[in-house]
């Protein structure tokens, strides 16, 4: 006879979903916050969660010129 649990390893309910987005959310925000300082849009967050794109994106960053670095024109 057939287990009925091991049936439920492809279901995602709800919670799973809240989950989900709850962590997103807190990932997201504050390399949003983080690039928007930087001058860049805080959409980019967004590649943090494609797998080679964010290293990428990683490396831009890192190598970018950095708003404390360049000189002020007071």
């Amino acid at each position: 006879m057939m287990d009925h649990s091991s049936m439920m390893i492809g279901y995602w309910s709800p919670w799973h979903w809240v989950a989900f987005f709850l962590f997103a959310g807190v990932v997201i925000y504050p390399i949003g916050r983080i690039l928007a300082r930087l001058g860049y849009s805080p959409f980019w967050s967004i590649l943090a969660f494609v797998p080679i794109a964010n290293l990428v994106g990683l490396w831009i960053v890192a190598l970018a010129e950095w708003p404390r670095n360049t000189p002020n024109s007071h």
